[in-house]
């Protein structure tokens, strides 16, 4: 249809430079002598393509998010992913707000910098093992071992930002979850014995390397306040290797399933909704 089109244009532009009047040439095709006078004005010599459609793009777009900021969002989203941390539209804004970015691009305006530059791809494939010795945490009677870690930044409608301290229990696969406002250390210590008050203390805490789990990283030798808790109550704390999440696999698996059968399902606006 496109080659039809273009061949009618070119067909009326050579009929009226032979002598013909645009007048019939014009009652011929079914087209007004605007339409013909338009296309031989088109018409040059150096352009062979000239009975194409023109690009309707405008010239200028004055609403275009900067190219800065669109460096910004790609720059905070590779960060997020890399880290493993939740890298949507959502997270990605509120990182740039704690950034102090001014403007701030809307939700939407951060979906289209994604697709325009291919960023909207998961994390697939297998995790390749370090070849770090790490020992199996016995785990046949109940609170002998639990799976601990800490999931977030999460988002409720608002929107709503929070942590989740997710337990499980090796033996059993009891569960818990506890939602925090931060992942603060006093509010990881507040979560940690929030648990530990409805499933019971347990022998051994296994926990990944988590900043707010092992203290700060300035003072990497120091006892951060978790270890300080599980020296109190005489629970072994072991950390698994860096980079080895599938060392904690229990509660990794009931983060996803808390993830996509809970949260992306249940509509909530509040932390006491949450709770």
């Amino acid at each position: 249809m496109k080659k039809k089109i273009q061949k009618q244009r070119a067909l009326a532009v050579q009929r009226y430079f032979a002598g013909e009047s645009p007048e019939s040439i014009c009652a011929s095709l079914g087209k007004t002598k605007p339409w013909l006078y338009k296309w031989v004005a088109r018409r040059t010599p150096d352009n062979p393509t000239w009975f194409e459609n023109l690009s309707r793009r405008p010239l200028s777009s004055p609403c275009r998010t900067p190219t800065e900021i669109e460096r910004i969002v790609e720059m905070v989203r590779l960060s997020l992913y890399n880290k493993g941390l939740f890298c949507g539209n959502q997270a990605i804004q509120w990182e740039m707000i704690d950034m102090e970015v001014q403007p701030i691009p809307s939700l939407s305006t951060i979906g289209r910098i994604l697709r325009r530059r291919e960023l909207t791809h998961r994390r697939t494939g297998r995790y390749i093992p370090k070849g770090k010795k790490y020992p199996e945490l016995p785990g046949s009677l109940p609170n002998q071992t639990h799976q601990v870690d800490l999931v977030g930044p999460c988002y409720l409608t608002g929107p709503i930002r929070f942590y989740s301290l997710n337990a499980v229990d090796t033996a059993i696969n009891r569960c818990g979850i506890e939602p925090m406002p931060s992942k603060a250390a006093q509010s990881v210590l507040d979560a940690i014995y929030a648990l530990w008050l409805r499933m019971g203390i347990p022998e051994n805490l296994q926990v990944d390397n988590e900043l707010a789990f092992y203290g700060s990283p300035t003072h990497p030798r120091g006892m951060g306040p978790l270890i300080r808790l599980c020296l109190h109550y005489g629970v072994h704390l072991w950390f698994i290797p860096s980079s080895e999440p599938w060392r904690n696999g229990l509660v990794e698996k009931f983060n996803d399933h808390y993830q996509q059968k809970f949260l992306d399902k249940v509509a909530m606006s509040s932390m006491s909704q949450l709770r």
